[in-house]
């Protein structure tokens, strides 16, 4: 109620209740809603997930208690990790003083659209076939939920998902109890998965006598780039993360260096190859990396998006034809006539007719392994430095024959856009690098050998 106060005299229009893990029960959301609704004007909104199966109870109870305004979810979209149903809710306040006044078929006729959209996206979607209770535990935000255990699932950890879940709950304790909503959330689940790829406990992260190479977003967090939480974070843990570091002094926008933003237009524009609209602009200055990458893809395969949904997933089946509408009044009419088996190149022959006449390309054969296999590290010989979990090689920061010292850099590598620094554990000298930015490597892959 306090912060409410405050949040009205900064001059706050409408204030937001964010119970983005689901863990707002109904008794707590009727009695939070009132006191509320007792101290302050402005209108109150209640958004939640309902990842515990039970939220759209607490929707009910918050309405029942003079609550202005609820998230919903269509019938297609919701349940699990996604709101409670709207039309549910709407059809239980029917003929009650707070009916919503909602035209119950024109949802479902929406709803029923959107049913049809997401068999698309099948292949997409998250393996949970019901709640859990286990989020009373973890509180893990419902849009982190499935993110992560697909992050999970690429790194090899799907089989661990549980404890990825129970570490997911011990970081959070060990940053403090923070608030987790994106970005936050993110750093948390980094590190909930960087703990169960290397076997670490809550008590190999608080040890000072063991050398951890946080993930890069730990860092950041800890050195208060994502902003500082009320309490601040652990001190000790904060000297761990930090290495003899400072936080900085204040807020993280205060410190950040002027942007000349018609230098970056022009650069997102070299990355273009044309004009960068605001848009471009918003989205290189906050992921550089993933526009650049974005840009490289509009080069090599043009705007994907004007292709139909299943045939840009799925591909086309022989003698399938599609219309692909690549501009007002420009209609591209394909038809796929076959393909031949891979030469000794790995690449196929496909044959298709573009506005009907006939057209060949060749492409790789899709899936097709190159046999290609690297070297492993022995655990058991400290001069090797390996792969703590699957992910692309960011940066190679070492030479061979190069002299390195405790804590210094060697190899960043990126999983699932968690980022982590590999340090030297101790003074050495670089015998060999097997790596190089870009390359693919598995968990336990020999990265570089020390002298």
């Amino acid at each position: 109620v306090k912060l409410a106060r405050e949040l009205e005299k900064a001059g706050a229009h409408v204030l937001g209740i964010k119970d983005m893990a689901g863990v707002c029960r109904p008794r707590a959301a009727r009695e939070l809603v009132k006191a509320l609704k007792s101290e302050i004007g402005p209108p109150i909104h209640f958004h939640t997930h309902d990842t515990s199966g039970v939220a759209a109870a607490s929707v009910l109870a918050a309405v029942e208690a003079g609550c202005d305004a609820v998230d919903g979810a269509l019938d297609a979209m919701s349940g699990l990790t996604s709101q409670p149903n709207l039309g549910s809710i709407a059809a239980a306040l029917e003929g009650s003083e707070r009916d919503p006044g909602v035209n119950g078929g024109a949802m479902r006729a929406i709803s029923h659209y959107w049913e049809g959209v997401r068999r698309y996206y099948a292949p997409f979607e998250a393996d949970i076939r019901s709640g859990t209770s286990d989020v009373y535990r973890h509180e893990m935000p419902g849009g982190q939920y499935t993110n992560l255990r697909e992050q999970a699932r690429a790194m090899g950890l799907e089989h661990r998902w549980p404890e990825v879940a129970k570490a997911y709950a011990e970081v959070n304790l060990l940053f403090g109890d923070i608030v987790k909503v994106t970005p936050t959330s993110k750093v948390v689940g980094d590190m909930a998965l960087f703990m169960v790829a290397n076997d670490l406990h809550p008590e190999d992260v608080k040890s000072p006598a063991r050398e951890i190479a946080f993930p890069e977003s730990v860092i950041s967090l800890f050195k208060g780039e994502l902003g500082f939480p009320p309490e601040g974070f652990p001190k000790d843990l904060e000297r761990k993360v930090l290495k003899g570091d400072k936080p900085l002094p204040g807020r993280a926008g205060d410190f950040l260096p002027a942007v000349d933003l018609e230098a970056k237009r022009r650069e997102a524009e070299g990355a273009l190859g044309r004009k960068a609209s605001d848009t471009d602009l918003a989205s290189y200055l906050m992921y550089p990396k993933v526009f650049k990458d974005y840009a490289e893809s509009l080069k090599t395969y043009g705007e994907v998006s004007v292709l139909p949904t299943p045939a840009f997933f799925y591909g086309l089946r022989n003698r399938e034809e599609i219309s692909i509408d690549i501009d007002r009044g420009k209609t591209l009419i394909v038809r796929l006539q076959g393909h031949a088996e891979p030469d000794p190149e790995g690449l196929v022959k496909v044959f298709f007719e573009l506005n009907g006449q006939p057209r060949l390309i060749r492409v790789p054969k899709a899936g097709l392994a190159t046999g290609k296999t690297r070297p492993r590290a022995d655990e058991r010989n400290p001069n090797h430095l390996g792969a703590p979990m699957p992910g692309q090689v960011v940066t190679v920061a070492v030479k061979p024959g190069q002299k390195v010292r405790r804590g210094d850099p060697l190899v960043s590598i990126e999983a699932m856009k968690m980022e982590s620094m590999l340090t030297a554990e101790r003074e050495a000298t670089v015998a060999a690098v097997h790596v190089k930015p870009g390359d693919a490597v598995n968990a336990k892959d020999l990265l570089l050998e020390l002298a």
